[in-house]
């Protein structure tokens, strides 16, 4: 297993962990920047205000989504098993 190939293998899974966290991190933003609004309109600084709606919205996406995060870290980890086995069981009878 050559460095360049080691590079791509941990690209794909950074690639991969990004595409399953940014839609949850946009919305964490997109939340906070409006609590944040409407705080400083309202002038209302209660701390429960800010993490129960952002924990409650959070919670309610993740459970509509986590069929597709599911889906995308299968086909991702199947893809890897079944094009990358035979370089890893020749790189596991090079260790032994």
């Amino acid at each position: 297993m050559t460095p360049d190939h080691m590079v791509d293998l941990v690209r794909g899974a950074l690639y991969v962990a990004l595409q399953i966290s940014a839609p949850l991190l946009i919305l964490a933003m997109v939340i906070g920047f409006g609590i944040s609004i409407f705080q400083s309109v309202t002038q209302i600084n209660e701390m429960t205000l800010t993490f129960v709606p952002k924990i409650l919205i959070f919670a309610g996406v993740l459970s509509i989504l986590f069929p597709w995060i599911m889906k995308t870290m299968v086909r991702y980890t199947t893809e890897l098993l079944v094009h990358e086995w035979d370089k890893l069981i020749g790189l596991l009878a090079q260790v032994n």
